[in-house]
């Protein structure tokens, strides 16, 4: 039987136009444990490999590579009728990288203080958070099932990334907490939407995003502690064998989704 969603059922199966307002079945995975363990992970791997990437190579040529990456994971995610796991973690993964990327350009090109690109990824967050409330009427991540709620998400998704790289670079060295003080800072932060969620019965959204902002400076401060040398605090094992490390523990757990499909939502 023919989906009601299907506005051309002669197209090939699992592929749809880029209609902001057809509706396809849910894009998202269901949020289980293993969802922010992989999530934790892409936020370790995207600090470590952009940290390579721009150091072994030209930065005038990875960054805009990374970008191109990233728009074409992103148009692949689109074009998908449903949630496919091993493109919805490809994309997380690239924002993960050119999120960080992003961050460390206003520092390290720009000059920008970690405080004042901090100040101004949230209010980009802040910006696409209530453009996407005020059009959609929801933040739900049970929602997304238009291909415009789907670009709210990756706007928010991306405006995450980059937040959660600048704070964290503003903990580790500007409040000189260093990365591993910092990565015990976001563990102890990340557990208050967790308490709230399951013991004082917040609103499951403002707890996922609460959480989700969180994940990337948890998750950037513990890699970098793993790849930098021990003159930054670090335990020098190298950025480029974390990434891979990490790169490697991602592909297995999302191996195991893409066969299992433990992690896909119910549709409404």
């Amino acid at each position: 039987m023919t989906s009601p969603y299907q506005p051309f059922p002669a197209r090939p199966a699992g592929v749809a136009t880029l209609d902001p307002v057809r509706t396809a079945a849910l894009k998202v995975p269901q949020v289980t444990a293993l969802f922010w363990i992989i999530k934790v992970l892409t936020t370790g791997m995207g600090e470590t490999t952009s940290d390579f990437l721009v150091r072994q190579f030209d930065p005038v040529v990875v960054i805009p590579a990374t970008a191109l990456a990233l728009a074409a994971a992103l148009l692949l995610q689109l074009r998908l009728t449903r949630y496919v796991a091993w493109a919805y973690w490809l994309a997380v993964a690239l924002v993960s990288v050119f999120g960080t990327m992003a961050a460390d350009v206003l520092h390290a090109g720009a000059g920008i203080p970690y405080l004042v690109s901090t100040g101004f990824f949230a209010a980009a967050l802040a910006a696409v958070l209530y453009l996407w409330k005020r059009t959609e009427k929801t933040l739900s991540i049970h929602s997304i099932n238009t291909r415009r709620r789907e670009v709210f998400y990756w706007l928010t998704v991306l405006a995450t990334f980059a937040l959660g790289t600048a704070a964290g670079d503003l903990a580790a060295s500007t409040f000189q907490l260093g990365y591993l003080g910092s990565g015990i800072l976001f563990a102890l932060l990340i557990a208050i939407p967790a308490v709230g969620f399951h013991r004082f019965k917040i609103n499951a959204t403002l707890a996922f995003w609460s959480a989700y902002i969180l994940t990337r400076p948890l998750g950037a401060c513990f890699a970098d502690w793993m790849g930098v040398p021990a003159t930054r605090g670090g335990l020098d094992w190298g950025t480029g064998p974390v990434s891979l490390v990490l790169a490697a523990a991602i592909a297995v757990l999302v191996a195991f989704l893409s066969i299992t499909r433990a992690d896909l939502q119910k549709e409404p």
